[in-house]
């Protein structure tokens, strides 16, 4: 019984390293906007901004997400000196549960996706930088699908999806206001 015990353990060790750290939304924004403490700050501070999903938004949405967006508004952070670059927080359920993704948009390319929080029981390898690092550099073509093909995971498949939908969102939202 002691034996099982200490693979088990072992093995939760070892798979540790293999997903991204798990960041905040403060974190998150820090890193994007390269605001992280030293002695100089390099980057300005983002302005926080509210887009508000009227009828029109939530058609092109639904065409997305397969359903309406759960809420009337969102915030979204923007880089002070223009709106090249965003910052969103949005969930999307992977099979049962809403998984909580920060996206980081920058001339209409992601520069940067993670799960910030994952609540399902099965699909976590999403949180794999290697995985996650596929989407760097993927746009929207003009029918709203990502310009890339990302692989899938086997035995993942949902939360791969609610990825890639929300990966397209965010594309869609920065669209938006940058217009």
């Amino acid at each position: 019984m002691l034996i099982r015990w200490s693979i088990i353990l072992l093995i939760l060790i070892s798979t540790q390293g293999l997903y991204a750290n798990s960041m905040s939304k403060k974190q998150f924004i820090a890193r994007a906007f390269h605001l992280e403490k030293t002695a100089e700050q390099t980057g300005s501070q983002p302005e926080i901004k509210t887009l508000w999903l009227d009828d029109k938004l939530q058609k092109k949405i639904s065409k997305i997400l397969d359903h309406r967006y759960p809420k009337l508004r969102l915030r979204y952070w923007v880089s002070s000196d223009s709106n090249k670059q965003s910052v969103w927080f949005l969930d999307e359920v992977g099979k049962e549960l809403p998984i909580s993704f920060g996206i980081s948009i920058i001339d209409h390319q992601v520069s940067q996706i993670n799960v910030l929080k994952f609540r399902e029981s099965r699909g976590g390898e999403i949180r794999m930088q290697s995985f996650s690092e596929q989407f760097k550099d993927v746009g929207l073509s003009k029918d709203t699908f990502l310009n890339k093909t990302i692989d899938g995971i086997s035995g993942a498949t949902m939360s791969v999806s609610a990825m890639k939908k929300i990966t397209r969102l965010a594309l869609l939202l920065h669209r938006e206001i940058s217009q």
